[in-house]
């Protein structure tokens, strides 16, 4: 999906796995910016990115991803990426993405998407916050006009606490 002088989004920074891949990817001609409301995850991913070695193709911003449509234009982004619950190995797992914030986040992704873009958001259901921002998303999802947003969700329907992912294409 992403190519070289793209624009993507990682909306939910973390420890800067996402936005590796979506540098290497886009290549120098493209950006990525790539948002966390944590200190600790701009570190983590900012030393992430020089030790990879990737171009000076990105923005990491200390910001809510509810806010990322102050920094990118509508219809310019060709994959923006959500991994909600919480920030991996900072033992702080009371400290997670919430409803509030991410519903519109997701609204203003699909916004900012270009046609043809792909909206990718992992749900992690095995705490409290993170099962009702799913059921929280699929009856979004499930609203949408699917001539213009086509969803798919993916899922182990037999481990109903293993993350599962949404994939929302822009036509």
């Amino acid at each position: 999906q992403v190519q070289p002088g793209d624009i993507c989004i990682d909306a939910t920074m973390g420890n800067g796995n996402d936005t590796l891949l979506l540098c290497s990817l886009c290549q120098e001609t493209g950006h990525v910016y790539a948002f966390d409301i944590q200190e600790q995850a701009l570190a983590h991913t900012r030393q992430r990115l020089l030790n990879a070695d990737v171009p000076t193709n990105y923005t990491l911003l200390l910001e809510s991803h509810a806010n990322m449509d102050h920094y990118v234009q509508p219809d310019s982004v060709s994959c923006i990426v959500f991994n909600l619950g919480y920030l991996p190995g900072s033992g702080h797992k009371e400290r997670t993405t919430m409803r509030v914030t991410t519903m519109p986040a997701v609204e203003a992704a699909l916004d900012l998407l270009d046609s043809d873009g792909i909206l990718l958001v992992a749900v992690y259901p095995g705490h409290e916050e993170g099962r009702l921002e799913g059921e929280m998303l699929d009856a979004y999802f499930r609203t949408l006009d699917r001539r213009k947003i086509c969803v798919t969700r993916i899922e182990i329907i037999n481990s109903p606490t293993s993350p599962f992912f949404f994939v929302c294409e822009k036509k």
